[in-house]
């Protein structure tokens, strides 16, 4: 059985989990679908604008593991203070490194990884949490276009899957990422 645990901005208010898998993007890349998609449930809520996430979600997967939905980032309009309060957050979140598992990072295959998911890319590097990119929505582009875009932007194709979540393609290769990272 899925079910919500709750909602943290504190690592006060943090769950007590064993094995963690993580979902970060920038905001408005398909994070929410993608969950929702990966757990064919309503676990995320998808909103119209981007950044409407802004706290840390947890939720049970069948007594298995814990899937952690955290904020988007980039894009979302946010003020100075929201941004510094956001940065906390993420840092108490990922000092729990022993529980994760698995960093699921959404990027757009449309455009490729940003300056930002660049950085997330190097934080997650800097603190040698294991990861596996996603690019979504490529529903939204032909084949010769999805071609070029990963020979553009992902260099590590090992660590990349290319998926639809709109149209639930290619699903399975996120699915069986995250069995082998739970174990």
């Amino acid at each position: 059985m899925i079910r919500f645990l709750t909602s943290a901005k504190s690592k006060a208010q943090f769950p007590e989990t064993e094995k963690e898998v993580v979902f970060v993007g920038r905001s408005n890349v398909g994070k929410s679908s993608l969950i929702n998609c990966l757990y064919k449930k309503d676990l995320a809520y998808v909103g119209k604008t981007p950044g409407k996430t802004r706290l840390i979600n947890f939720f049970d997967i069948n007594g298995e593991y814990t899937a952690v939905d955290v904020p988007g980032y980039g894009y979302a309009r946010r003020s100075q203070k929201e941004a510094i309060e956001f940065a906390d957050m993420m840092d108490d979140y990922f000092s729990r490194k022993e529980k994760i598992r698995l960093v699921v990072m959404i990027t757009d295959a449309r455009i490729g990884l940003t300056n930002d998911d660049e950085d997330m890319k190097e934080y997650l590097d800097s603190h040698e949490l294991p990861y596996i990119i996603v690019g979504n929505k490529i529903d939204k582009l032909s084949n010769n276009q999805l071609m070029n875009n990963k020979h553009k932007f992902y260099k590590d194709k090992e660590n990349v899957a290319f998926v639809s979540a709109e149209k639930r393609k290619n699903i399975d290769q996120v699915e069986n990422r995250i069995r082998k990272a739970i174990g």
